[in-house]
């Protein structure tokens, strides 16, 4: 079977049943695994200007969903020599991929029966699942359910032990840096289950930006930085580049220096596979004495709160 993936997570799952061989196309954005980065690129981005901070990607963001142009391209020529007989997307969000609209329209103008499958999970069991539905789509239920039963084990044996915590820390996920937006969808889950409360997220609910205010009102004890796309390099080499208000200094994590920036990209922000090790990442960071370093160099580091008060601090 053909398959064209319009989704970095959804690339991660196709080759985490061995389907890599059947993919015949990708976003510029697919990554991981590294072969990935081998195969035709169907879609662009409509930042084409490079090194735009934060608080620039978010005003041309902004500027672009009202005016109602997407932010992504999809290549038609691209697809149509793909020629795909399973297309993966989404609706989820409006600023992760191409819009789910020119999608249809795209593949109408392909000859022959197509099945787009569009991966909509919010929380984590909706991730699981996303993995069972490719698999069924692709012929191969049974691969599907292997996938699954070993990142549940994971999931179990992280719970267990985590539930054993006498205290629990309030954590702030930060999934933007400006302005701040909160962790959403499967992020508040993914605390809870690591031993943590979040205390401005609320599962299953939709990533929003949240006021410098609500963040000193809730006073979190560990904030994990997590911008949406970035790589662990990109988020410190970001939080060189801004400014934050002077409630920055005064909260409870950054006093007691218990703040962290994560490979967002990779372990938080895509609804595939690995986001079981990001779960095992918070658990990393919030309780080391439970579960001791594992995670590659670059999946996360601890930050010294000086080095984030800014002049604007």
């Amino acid at each position: 079977m053909r398959i064209c993936s319009l989704l970095p997570s959804a690339t991660e799952i196709v080759y985490s049943l061995g389907l890599g061989d059947d993919l015949a196309g990708v976003t510029h954005e697919c990554d991981f695994p590294p072969e990935a980065a081998q195969l035709p690129v169907l879609t662009s981005s409509a930042l084409s200007e490079p090194n735009l901070s934060s608080g620039e990607i978010h005003k041309h963001i902004s500027s672009s969903l009202h005016r109602g142009s997407s932010i992504y391209h999809l290549d038609q020529h691209k697809l149509d020599q793909a020629d795909p007989q399973l297309i993966l997307t989404q609706e989820l969000c409006d600023v992760c991929a191409v819009a789910y609209g020119e999608v249809e329209q795209a593949v109408r103008r392909l000859s022959g029966q197509r099945m787009i499958l569009s991966l909509e999970p919010t929380t984590l069991e909706g991730i699981l699942d996303t993995i069972l539905q490719v698999a069924r789509q692709a012929g191969v239920p049974e691969r599907g359910e292997a996938v699954v039963a070993g990142l549940n084990e994971r999931i179990e044996r992280l719970k267990e032990l985590a539930g054993g915590v006498r205290s629990k820390p309030g954590v702030f996920a930060m999934e933007w840096l400006d302005p701040p937006f909160l962790g959403g969808h499967w992020v508040p889950q993914m605390i809870a289950w690591a031993g943590g409360v979040d205390v401005l997220g609320e599962a299953g609910a939709r990533s929003v930006q949240v006021e410098w205010d609500a963040i000193a009102q809730a006073d979190p004890d560990v904030i994990v930085l997590m911008p949406c796309g970035f790589s662990l390099n990109q988020a410190l080499s970001e939080l060189s580049r801004i400014s934050f208000p002077p409630t920055w200094q005064h909260l409870r994590a950054v006093r007691n220096g218990n703040v962290y920036a994560v490979d967002g990209s990779a372990y938080f922000n895509r609804p595939g596979p690995r986001i079981v090790d990001g779960l095992e990442i918070l658990g990393e960071i919030l309780h080391p004495e439970i579960f001791p370093k594992k995670s590659p160099p670059d999946a996360w580091s601890r930050i010294e709160a000086p080095i984030l008060l800014k002049d604007g601090g």
